[in-house]
């Protein structure tokens, strides 16, 4: 039987290295997108979340009739005061047959692509077709894979950017400077960053209902991508948005308790993403409606990212084999396998 594979963080960057970012990404995207057509195939549930004063830790479940999976995931706003991530995950992909665990996987990395790829799926369903600008709030870990995926998926030719630590965003346009048929706009304010913009995406890190954004900068047409806000009692948009459009979302029971929605009343009407990219209701009706994609972060998207990294890892010889279960001559001799 074969054994379980390893996937460091250094195997991670040689499988991106080798594949490209943007390329990966728009494989991921095509995966995701491919499973939500398929979402009646999953057993699905909220994360399990686990609370304290100073952030959250959550295991998130999914599988079809084949494969299961799992990501452990942190949020801890202020961890950058020890230098360490805000955000740090693992998963796991297994086989539903025999329960054998096929891989092991860091997903600090993958979680930021992942999240790019999803709201580069949810974008091209719902904004305007001629959208080429786009703001980013908040110049966080998350901020590049963002710009990337809209420039590689959707055209994005333009970026505003915005962080309350203008040191960010300096990271950000350095990182990015050698992007061919991109423009980074640094902003001093947020009105000045979102105004014009065919694409807002919000990906504030506090742990807070905070206001990010207001009803009055959002314009005709805006589609707006909401990540920060994946806990209870955090949020970015004020509540007053999210009457003035049709809201979206991954999964309506998760995002009621962790997604901007959590602002409404329980009954407020939202549309899974999944019903669009199946037609079986409708997106996006004319190009000056107002589009709210409110993401959390779904499990499903963690299942699709699992399985195309285990697909590249097996057929580009990534990772390392892990003697994680046993194998045993006698199955039943546990105690014998343990004293040799």
């Amino acid at each position: 039987m074969a054994k379980t594979l390893f996937l460091s963080v250094s195997e991670i960057r040689k499988l991106i290295e080798s594949v490209g970012l943007q390329t990966l990404t728009a494989l991921l995207a095509e995966r995701i997108r491919g499973d939500f057509l398929r979402w009646q195939d999953f057993q699905k549930s909220p994360r399990m979340a686990n609370h304290s004063a100073v952030g959250v830790i959550e295991l998130m479940p999914v599988c079809d009739a084949d494969r299961y999976a799992f990501k452990y995931v942190n949020g801890h706003p202020f961890n950058y005061k020890l230098d360490m991530p805000t955000v740090m995950g693992f998963g796991c992909l297994s086989e539903m047959a025999t329960g054998w665990p096929l891989m092991l996987c860091e997903m600090t990395i993958l979680t930021a692509v992942r999240t790019a790829a999803t709201s580069a799926v949810a974008a091209r369903a719902l904004a305007k077709t001629s959208s080429r600008t786009m703001a980013m709030i908040g110049n966080g870990a998350q901020s590049e894979f963002q710009i990337l995926a809209f420039h590689k998926l959707l055209g994005i030719r333009s970026a505003h950017l915005f962080d309350k630590d203008p040191r960010a965003t300096d990271r950000l346009i350095r990182n990015l400077s050698g992007v061919s048929d991109l423009v980074l706009v640094p902003c001093e304010s947020i009105v000045s960053a979102v105004e014009g913009c065919d694409i807002v995406t919000t990906s504030t890190a506090d742990k807070a209902l905070a206001t990010i954004l207001t009803a009055e900068l959002v314009e005709p047409g805006m589609h707006l991508n909401a990540i920060g806000g994946d806990c209870p009692g955090k949020t970015e948009l004020q509540p007053e948005i999210l009457r003035m459009g049709k809201v979206f979302v991954e999964f309506a029971e998760q995002a009621r308790i962790e997604g901007e929605i959590q602002q409404m009343d329980p009954d407020f009407p939202v549309t899974e993403l999944w019903e669009v990219l199946t037609k079986s209701q409708p997106g996006r009706e004319s190009d000056s409606e107002v589009t709210i994609f409110d993401s959390v972060g779904f499990s499903v998207e963690d299942f699709s990212t699992l399985s195309l990294i285990y697909d590249l890892a097996t057929e580009g010889d990534f990772g390392v084999e892990l003697d994680l279960v046993p194998e045993m001559t006698d199955v039943k001799d546990l105690y014998g396998l343990l004293m040799g």
